[in-house]
């Protein structure tokens, strides 16, 4: 793997990381409104985070670049408590600080590590 791969695969990896850590940290502790359970408040914020974990780990390239569709959820979500919550607005800051380097660090490892391993997309001949 190359050294800027390397980076990559890291900041993808880290953000990864720290992002779901966030998320449950947020959701079930800093929140001051509960309206919903702990085990519902998880299954809607945490486990689509989980779903590319062992491709993430695995640094499989193709997780990478479908897992910024996951990320792209955090994002919104993000922006969208930072403008209709201000209690809550340092922390959807940090969600979208995390969610854009983790969208950052997907998306370049899986162009990057494509390259190195030969995959991609066809080009079609014209005739």
């Amino acid at each position: 793997m190359a050294p800027t791969t390397f980076k990559l695969r890291w900041l993808a990896l880290i953000s990864y990381g720290l992002l779901l850590g966030w998320v449950a940290l947020w959701q079930l502790w800093l929140n001051t409104t509960h309206a919903y359970s702990a085990l519902f408040i998880l299954l809607i914020y945490a486990l689509p985070l989980l779903l590319p974990l062992k491709g993430i780990v695995q640094a499989r390239p193709y997780t990478h670049a479908w897992a910024n569709f996951i990320t792209l959820f955090y994002l919104i979500h993000g922006i969208t408590v930072a403008y209709a919550v201000p209690d809550e607005r340092l922390y959807a800051i940090v969600e979208i600080i995390l969610a854009s380097a983790m969208f950052t660090g997907c998306s370049m490892f899986a162009r990057y590590r494509g390259r190195e391993l030969g995959l991609g997309l066809k080009k079609t001949s014209k005739h």
